[in-house]
């Protein structure tokens, strides 16, 4: 296995786990089997019924007998791009790059706009946002609404989420408490996940964007996780600003939608 197909896998591997994790808060247990997950009930809004984990997870017929068909809006995440779900009335929802940051890689510079940190909300020397984490339910209701949930709504993330070892709502705030920009980390067997990586509109009016979010982030997670590689996967702005702060993309992947 070529050095690309293995970070491929942990990256595909890292996502599965967060998507089981999110599952479990909504008491839908997923299973590992046959270089597949999958959930034998539809899973919560945004997240896959199936994520495979290798190029060869047998055929289509054989992947979609373990998921829900019979509801609208099954999906399932083809981690290699190599799936041909349209004969079973799937189409493509989108494409994206699975990104991989060495464990080893340098030090994200520090960005002026957000400061990188796991301890504070404010720095206190500078007055500049800092990244911290997320322990109260009311505070990851400030979360979400800042990620793009409903008022009063956490969207798929469950509070029970804030108890689960491996996962961390990553957060930078203004002097005011609000929230600038975020991430979900989750630590996984062999390597960290970013995703649901945002920056509000309000930050990028300051003048924060992407770039300064995904070096927040990864500053973040390499403080609390030091010699793990980081994983995840983006497209468009988002691949650009995580590229800018060592990420390689490292393969496709392809989310397969159908719609009835």
């Amino acid at each position: 296995m070529t050095d690309r197909a293995a970070r491929v896998r942990a990256a595909a591997r890292n996502n599965a786990e967060w998507c089981d994790t999110v599952c479990r808060a909504h008491g839908v247990e997923g299973d590992f089997s046959g270089g597949v997950w999958t959930s034998p009930r539809r899973t919560p809004p945004l997240y896959p019924d199936a994520v495979t984990l290798t190029d060869r997870p047998g055929t289509a017929a054989e992947l979609l007998a373990r998921i829900d068909l019979a509801a609208p809006g099954c999906s399932v995440k083809d981690s290699f791009a190599c799936l041909d779900l349209a004969p079973a009335g799937f189409e493509v929802l989108f494409d994206a790059q699975w990104i991989h940051r060495p464990a080893h890689a340098p030090d994200t510079p520090l960005i002026p706009g957000l400061t990188p940190t796991v301890s504070a909300s404010v720095a206190p020397s500078t007055g500049r946002p800092a990244w911290d984490v997320v322990t109260a339910p009311g505070d990851l209701l400030a979360w979400a609404a800042a990620w793009g949930a409903g008022p009063g709504d956490c969207g798929p993330f469950r509070a029970e989420l804030l108890a689960d070892d491996s996962t961390r709502f990553l957060r930078a705030r203004s002097a005011d408490g609000t929230v600038l920009a975020g991430a979900v980390a989750t630590l996984g067997t062999t390597a960290v996940g970013l995703s649901n990586v945002f920056t509000t509109p309000e930050a990028a009016a300051a003048g924060t964007g992407p770039r300064d979010t995904w070096a927040g982030c990864v500053s973040a997670v390499t403080a609390r996780w030091p010699g793990l590689p980081v994983v995840g996967y983006e497209s468009g702005a988002d691949l650009e600003a995580a590229v800018a702060n060592g990420f390689l993309p490292v393969g496709p992947l392809r989310v397969w939608w159908r719609r009835e």
